[in-house]
């Protein structure tokens, strides 16, 4: 277990999460709840049921070992066994509280290990929080945000036509944010027929990396704003972004953790309302309809944005991150960037900072339509912490479980996301 939290840090502070889903590999090892929705009631055992299988056929007498963990917690059962008849279950015992109980399994086939996961909910929607509230929350970010009002915005925009489509311009646009020389650069698509458009403001994941535009999206009748995380051009060759990642911008996630008017993340939660602030100034903008879109640190960012700028009118958000970080302090989950794994981060300093920008605490202000989707599986931003902020929100919602998945996603998850936004447009008309 030691490993594999080690292995989470160490992925995180790489500054860079992947999303698409993995390719299948020869020999599977296939993990399963026997519960067909993987939700258990606290107090009631969970066994999972393993095979290996090779060709979708059971391989018999593999040699697996196998962890039972409350999520991201060390290890209360291991083992390991031969499955001679090609399977084999795992008494995993119970859980006495809301959470979520994994089974993680390791089989040794052709010299190569392979590996496979499922994890077991307990009366998940009980789910709260641990993270507490400062008490001055809402006049620090109102502070933060009447100061960055006052700076220019300084809109550069430039023409991108080798992006550009038959029904969409495309346009690399820096805007100056919550301070002079401050930065929010991004890709902007707007429809070319003359009329009103509604608009999604698409924040970033976690890393360092160029964007060109959506417009498959804008294409549909949208305007589409999407902004990178760091200040900086996001139409520059690829070999900035990774000099940038294995440089200066590496473990970006805990840059100036011990003080909150410096925290890395001040800069970035502002430049999303400054990206707001763009897209009610573009001509084209129907003035009433913005939904925000994100995924893991774009999740986040979503449901920051939409909490601090009551512009915002629905937002999706997908195994969001920076979710009730200090999970860890409390004995279970935390959210990534996974900080206060490590016990020599939980110093008052620290876990005051962190209260300001955790997103359950922006959770508890969010008052229009959210579109979650997640999985159980997730490592990187543990369901544990997704359920907390899920739970926490108050406001009409959506989700969309796909329990298998980890840190990536399916196509079904984003296309059903962009057809709760286009459907929460289309039951929006303008003036309503």
């Amino acid at each position: 277990m030691k490993t594999r939290i080690l292995s989470i840090l160490l992925f995180a502070s790489g500054c860079f999460c992947s999303h698409a889903a993995p390719e299948t590999e020869f020999i599977k090892v296939n993990v399963a709840p026997e519960h067909g929705d993987w939700l258990y009631k606290t107090g009631e055992n969970v066994r999972f049921s393993v095979s290996v299988t090779r060709n979708s056929v059971p391989l018999e007498n593999v040699k697996v070992r196998y962890e039972v963990a409350e999520e991201m917690m060390p290890s209360r059962i291991d083992g390991d066994a031969v499955l001679k008849d090609g399977a084999m279950t795992v008494d995993a015992g119970t859980m006495d509280s809301p959470g979520f109980l994994r089974c993680n399994v390791y089989a040794e086939y052709g010299g190569k290990e392979y590996s496979g996961v499922a994890t077991a909910g307990f009366e998940p929607e009980k789910l709260q929080p641990t993270v507490q509230l400062p008490g001055d929350f809402t006049d620090f970010w109102e502070k933060a945000k009447a100061e960055a009002a006052k700076v220019d915005m300084d809109v550069r925009m430039e023409l991108v036509p080798g992006r550009c489509t038959g029904k969409t311009d495309t346009y690399h646009v820096s805007l100056q944010s919550y301070k002079d020389g401050s930065r929010v650069c991004g890709m902007l698509c707007v429809p070319k027929a003359p009329g009103k458009y509604p608009a999604i403001l698409k924040l970033p994941a976690a890393g360092v990396r160029p964007y060109s535009g959506d417009t498959g999206t804008a294409d549909k009748g949208v305007i589409v704003f999407e902004i990178g995380a760091h200040g900086i051009p996001v139409n520059m060759p690829g070999t900035v972004y990774e000099d940038l990642r294995k440089g200066a911008l590496w473990d970006y996630p805990v840059f100036n953790i011990d003080d909150r008017d410096r925290y890395y993340y001040k800069r970035m939660y502002l430049g999303c309302l400054r990206a707001v602030d763009f897209i009610y100034s573009l001509p084209q903008f129907d003035g009433e309809r913005l939904a925000t879109f994100g995924i893991s640190q774009g999740g986040a960012l979503s449901i920051m944005t939409t909490a601090l700028d009551k512009r915002v009118k629905a937002a999706v958000a997908i195994h969001p991150a920076l979710c009730d970080m200090e999970g860890y302090v409390h004995g279970r989950a935390g959210g990534w960037p996974h900080v206060f794994a490590d016990k020599a981060n939980r110093t008052p300093e620290k876990l005051s900072t962190a209260r300001y920008y955790d997103i359950a605490n922006f959770a508890r202000f969010v008052n229009v339509p959210m579109f979650f989707s997640f999985g159980y599986n997730d490592n990187v931003c543990p369901a544990t912490t997704v359920y907390s902020v899920y739970n926490t929100v108050k406001s009409p919602k959506t989700v969309f479980l796909a329990e298998e998945t980890a840190h990536y996603i399916y196509p079904e998850q984003i296309a059903a996301a962009h057809k709760w936004i286009f459907d929460f447009f289309a039951s929006h008309p303008l003036g309503n």
